[in-house]
């Protein structure tokens, strides 16, 4: 039996990485996925991938750190299923800079995209899913939330402010039984990862030397985050909320 059958999912940044995995698991784990991203070609193309593999998924352009997309976003959703039973707040985004180089701008653009888009998804599909009395949430964080990492100023300052976010939120909602989590990755190949570590000069063999300190000896991938994202999403977690779940490798062990 799959474990979201009949399900109605909302993914943001749904377009690649982690948020495509985890659109793809889901859609074969009976889930209605609607696909979020600020990149109308690789979202439809999200979409189009479940499509053809048999699941259910519509697409959805939205830019999570607007009020309005996202309003709009909801208003459609509930217009197309009626309900939302499980929102992953994935979309995010990191420019690798130490403090003193990071500008207003870039800053700005951080925070608002990770941690503002975060309190704006909650904001308008708490609502819904209080009026249901059931909902999953799932907050992506990060292990740069859990430890110091250089360059990563204001994406560390984003995810911490998720984490913080999301155990604020898991004991406002609990009485309306919507539960509430994060989720923390280490290093994962994804297309962001990837251009980060680009414009930080890191090539294949540093890239190597840098896996070696993940005790399990790799980078992640992000088939294995999204299986940890269904785990928090179904009902084999149902007694968690306010909870962060690290998916490492053993990393934030040293």
């Amino acid at each position: 039996m799959t474990k979201l059958e009949g399900k109605v999912a909302i993914i943001t940044g749904a377009g690649s990485g982690i948020g495509r995995a985890t659109a793809i698991l889901f859609a074969e784990e009976g889930a209605k996925v609607v696909v979020v991203d600020c990149n109308t070609d690789t979202g439809e193309e999200t979409a189009s991938i479940i499509r053809q593999k048999g699941g259910e998924a519509i697409f959805i352009y939205a830019d999570v750190s607007k009020a309005s997309d996202v309003q709009e976003m909801v208003e459609k959703v509930l217009a197309k299923y009626g309900r939302i039973d499980i929102l992953f707040n994935n979309a995010g985004t990191n420019l690798a800079l130490p403090v003193e180089e990071i500008t207003e701008e870039i800053w700005d653009n951080i925070i608002n995209t990770n941690l503002k888009g975060v309190f704006l998804c909650c904001k308008y599909v708490i609502p819904v899913m209080k009026k249901q009395r059931s909902g999953v949430i799932i907050n992506m964080g990060s292990v740069s939330a859990l430890i110091g990492t250089p360059y990563f100023g204001a994406y560390s300052a984003s995810k911490g402010g998720i984490l913080a976010l999301t155990r604020t939120i898991a004991l406002e909602v609990a009485p309306f039984n919507i539960r509430v989590n994060c989720i923390c990755p280490g290093t994962i190949e994804t297309p962001l990862s990837k251009r980060t570590w680009e414009r930080m000069g890191i090539g294949e063999e540093k890239r190597e030397e840098r896996a070696k300190l993940v005790p399990l000896g790799r980078v992640g991938r992000p088939e294995e985050v999204a299986r940890a994202v269904l785990f928090l999403a179904s009902e084999d977690s149902s007694y968690m909320t306010g909870a962060n779940l690290v998916v490492d490798g053993g990393f934030t062990t040293r």
